[in-house]
């Protein structure tokens, strides 16, 4: 299933949004070459985060193979802002297009709850607090983490608890069949956050190189964190708008 919009009006222009989309995809094309190598490697080895070597628990010297004759070595300095760097990070087009395209269908009605300077600190813990979940169930992991999915999770955990109710349009795909389904946001986005629970206790968190547990990790933390974030005056003016344009419905707090 793909969500491709959503019937939920914004107050304003998604600025930080916008900002964290280009900031994603100007490292892409600056940093990691669009995906060529010997950019996309070094990027990856070099700012992306390696949970083992982050916290020590692997020996100095261990080589991870990253192609093309590209190796991370174990015990060789790095950034201690990798957890940071590592989210703005991504392994192929699809990877980037997708992360951005969830960002942008969710981000702007989260963003529209809190204004735009709270918005891109509200973004940033979510990605550390996925980073740090994923660090806490493979502490030893060699695998470099890369991507703005921790972090874009933590948007949709807070767009559940904000807008529940409001329809999601998907995309569902059936073998060479595609279809479109309307659903409330809080179907599809459980649904989603029950796919990552279910990845990461039937792996190690990282099966087929996903990041389950960055995944559900970021999402609790958005829905914890929207409490502290969140901008009534701009919540409420945000459902007076929907209600009056759409009669969307929602859930009070």
């Amino acid at each position: 299933m793909f969500p491709y919009r959503d019937d939920n009006p914004t107050l304003a222009t998604p600025i930080a949004t916008f900002v964290l989309i280009g900031a994603n995809v100007g490292m892409w094309i600056l940093v990691q070459g669009m995906g060529a190598e010997p950019s996309l490697s070094r990027s990856v080895c070099e700012l992306g985060l390696i949970p083992g070597d982050y916290l020590g628990r692997l020996p100095e010297g261990y080589s991870v193979p990253m192609g093309q004759s590209t190796m991370c070595v174990i015990g060789e300095e790095r950034t201690w802002f990798t957890p940071l760097t590592s989210m703005f990070l991504h392994g192929g087009w699809f990877h980037l297009i997708g992360n951005m395209w969830f960002l942008w269908v969710f981000g702007n009605n989260v963003e529209d709850s809190m204004g735009h300077t709270r918005y891109l600190a509200f973004y940033l813990l979510c990605g550390l607090a996925a980073a740090a979940a994923q660090a806490f169930v493979n502490p030893s992991s060699p695998i470099p983490m890369v991507g703005a999915s921790g972090a874009i999770s933590g948007v949709m955990g807070a767009y559940i608890v904000l807008y529940p109710r409001v329809r999601v349009h998907m995309l569902v795909f059936l073998g060479i069949f595609i279809t479109r389904i309307v659903v409330p946001a809080y179907m599809m986005l459980g649904y989603w956050f029950l796919l990552q629970i279910i990845g990461g206790g039937l792996t190690s968190g990282e099966g087929g190189g996903v990041a389950f547990w960055a995944h559900a990790g970021g999402f609790i933390a958005g829905a914890a964190l929207i409490y502290l974030f969140r901008d009534p005056g701009l919540v409420a003016k945000h459902r007076a708008m929907a209600k009056t344009t759409q009669g969307l419905g929602y859930r009070e707090r």
